[in-house]
């Protein structure tokens, strides 16, 4: 280098070594730890591996075939609120770790809500039943429908009734808008019925669904086909899946879906309506200082996941807890939802914590 452009490029040279020598230093100290935001804490994300652990999932294999997965492994405490009174087990699944991710979980229960996805009150003697004799609503058929009930009385409604009073929220999504019937039934972000109010309610409901002609077209016997396409013209006129006036009736859909009956209703439980969007729902859990979210309800590959109340939508606001026993997936050319549900809350756990029943559990007060 010229001493010509020595005093050009000196300054900027001598800054490179200085700040070059505070690198070096700090890398011979150690790892570089930045500071944690307020409010913020670091996790530390050991993974101990778990040795015979039992399968998951694996209280009601008649619902759910239990999850079996060779590799797993324990983490640290996760969600660590002070004051916990409420103990939830959960886990995840992750590709890059090769297996399953369990961990504990600590939560203040007054800061939870338990949500129950979709509880249609169809074939369950309310009056909202299927259309005869092809016509298709919840799980498709009376028989299936039945045998998701039957999950709602043994599993799901122990487990409401457990909790209620000591969570903040019980609540429920139903689809369509608040109409003038369910609103004098059920508690909702804007209305409070009184007892009266739910008599006639009652009353009302009874009326409309009971006058509800419950008939639609049969099945196609004869369908047309071309020469060249003749699959695609099958499918056309004989879908896998037509809810539609077709079959269904005219008006079906525009009825008052009512929570089932095999769910037992607090008249504080709160009903989450679809048409609404989730951006209410978000402000009215955030204004009951709720951060946490048991969610259960149906079906677990569809509404469950992506209809107002699904965990696609809590999950950017909330800490979720999937109860994946709590839950059942749709189940085409099956009699039994068990392997679905399995698969519906395997894929879940990417993305997902899932816990179960018996894995949600206040802590007891001690004796005085």
């Amino acid at each position: 280098m010229t001493r010509s452009l020595w005093p050009i490029v000196a300054p900027s040279m001598r800054l490179l070594f200085h700040r070059g020598a505070m690198v070096l230093a700090v890398l011979l100290a150690g790892p570089i730890v930045l500071a944690a935001e307020p409010g913020e804490r670091t996790y530390e994300n050991r993974l101990t591996r778990l040795n015979n652990p039992p399968p998951l999932l694996a209280d009601h294999p008649e619902f759910v075939e239990p999850v079996l997965e060779t590799m797993r492994y324990e983490a640290p405490l996760l969600v660590d609120d002070p004051q916990a009174d409420l103990h939830v087990r959960a886990w995840r699944f992750s590709y890059n770790v090769r297996g399953i991710v369990e961990m504990p979980n600590r939560l203040v229960a007054a800061k939870t809500a338990l949500i129950m996805v979709h509880p249609w009150g169809i074939d369950d003697g309310q009056g909202w039943r299927t259309p005869e004799p092809a016509g298709a609503a919840d799980f498709c058929t009376p028989e299936k429908n039945h045998l998701a009930a039957r999950h709602t009385r043994e599993v799901i409604d122990p487990l409401l009734k457990a909790l209620r009073g000591k969570l903040s929220l019980v609540m429920y999504s139903l689809p369509g808008s608040e109409d003038p019937i369910r609103k004098k039934l059920y508690r909702s972000f804007t209305a409070r019925p009184s007892e009266n109010e739910r008599r006639e309610g009652a009353r009302e409901l009874a009326t409309k669904l009971n006058s509800f002609v419950y008939q639609g077209q049969p099945v196609a016997t004869r369908i047309t086909l071309s020469a060249d396409r003749p699959v695609i013209d099958y499918f056309k006129q004989f879908s896998g899946l037509d809810a539609t006036a077709r079959f269904n009736n005219a008006g079906f859909w525009d009825l008052p879906i009512p929570v089932t009956r095999d769910v037992t209703v607090d008249p504080e439980d709160v009903v989450i309506y679809d048409a609404a969007g989730y951006e209410p729902l978000k402000q009215f859990l955030q204004s009951q200082g709720i951060h946490h979210v048991l969610l259960t309800g149906y079906a677990t590959d569809m509404c469950y996941c992506k209809t107002t109340a699904g965990f696609q939508n809590l999950s950017k606001d909330f800490n979720v807890f999937l109860v994946g026993d709590a839950t059942l997936a749709t189940f085409p050319a099956n009699s039994s939802p068990r392997f679905a549900t399995n698969v519906a809350i395997s894929f879940a756990s990417l993305q997902q914590l899932i816990t179960q029943t018996s894995w949600i559990e206040l802590q007891k007060k001690p004796d005085r």
